[in-house]
């Protein structure tokens, strides 16, 4: 493997986009971050109606484009009701269980710009109360969010400035490791979003020219299904989502290399880009597995569900308890780096 890129340089990045609170319909803030690290790097960006990013750089073949694709959107929740305990009932953004957000501490953010602090529980908490604590479901009805904040039933609540709506967003506790781990909610995908910015930091350092025409879309509805079908230039051949492997029983993706998707709910990804990325992996000595994602789509396949003709695959690093508390190494963010790298200096697939 080379040195570079710097592996803890791009888990900085994934440690500043994680502590940044976007679940998908409140990602302002994300976007902005990344739209002023772009900025500093000089390359041209602009913002789609849906509120993503759309980062270009020219290439020496403008006939022929490519793209690429992350999401900064993650999952969250909204304020579902503002119940007469004084604690909110929720309605979750993206797929997850409710036995993921357990005992989490969260912000709720209001209209109005301010931010309350919670934690997510069952309402059957204390076991000194409730017999059934550990048996009851954990759903809509049962679990709730009690808020940091002298309250008692709804008016209270609301007199806070809380309300049906707002959103709430869970806290990620990141931590990187000695070892070279780095734990986290939402990794998916904000460990692919900080593996392409420093992949465009690399090419603008190197001041590298490509053979196409690339555009980076930063997509921020890909939780709720439709984040990465729209902005897709004519000239798009060959589109890329770079998103997180899933792991599990039966998987072969793991936490130390890149993994290539093959296939996934919505059906086979290109073989002929597939067979492009494997060639540029052994070729460049790049840990990597290829693998199949059972309950999963990403912006890519959204894409084509949307109609568009184009070339689509998907790749990523490594994580481990999606949806959950996720983990993955540097070395998949390293390996996943560098396939991309390789990538985009390449030539394009031919049917």
């Amino acid at each position: 493997m080379s040195t570079y890129p710097n592996v803890n340089e791009t888990k900085e990045i994934i440690k500043q986009l994680v502590s940044i609170p976007s679940p998908s319909g409140y990602t302002e803030n994300v976007i902005q971050y990344v739209d002023r690290f772009l900025q500093d790097l000089q390359v041209e960006t602009r913002r789609n109606h849906k509120g993503g990013l759309i980062a270009t750089l020219p290439g020496e073949n403008d006939k022929e484009h490519r793209m690429l694709t992350a999401h900064v959107d993650t999952l969250g929740a909204m304020v579902k009701e503002v119940k007469d305990n004084g604690r909110l009932r929720l309605d979750l953004i993206g797929g997850f269980k409710y036995n993921a957000i357990e005992g989490e501490y969260c912000e709720i953010h209001t209209s109005s710009g301010k931010v309350f602090t919670g934690t997510i529980l069952m309402h059957q908490t204390s076991v000194h109360v409730y017999k059934n604590a550990g048996d009851a479901k954990r759903n809509q009805e049962n679990m709730e969010v009690r808020i940091d904040a002298k309250v008692e039933n709804a008016k209270e609540i609301r007199e806070l400035g809380i309300e049906v709506g707002d959103f709430v967003s869970f806290d990620p506790r990141v931590q990187l490791a000695d070892n070279g781990f780095i734990k986290s909610r939402h990794l998916d995908d904000k460990a692919s979003v900080g593996i392409l910015l420093q992949l465009i930091k690399r090419l603008k350092e190197e001041n590298v020219t490509l053979p196409y025409t690339t555009h980076f879309l930063i997509s921020n509805n890909e939780e709720i299904g439709y984040g990465g079908n729209s902005n897709i230039t004519p000239e798009t051949v060959e589109y890329l989502a770079v998103d997180m492997g899933a792991m599990g029983d039966g998987q072969s993706t793991d936490e130390y290399t890149a993994s290539i998707c093959v296939k996934d709910a919505s059906g086979p990804y290109h073989f002929g880009l597939r067979k492009h990325l494997v060639e540029l992996a052994e070729s460049n000595d790049i840990g990597y597995q290829l693998d199949i994602y059972p309950y999963y789509g990403s912006d890519a396949s959204a894409a084509i569900r949307a109609g568009h003709d184009i070339v689509h695959g998907l790749i990523g690093p490594g994580i481990d308890s999606s949806h959950a508390y996720e983990r993955t190494h540097e070395t998949s963010l390293d390996y996943t780096e560098q396939l991309l790298y390789h990538y985009v200096l390449s030539g394009m697939v031919k049917y």
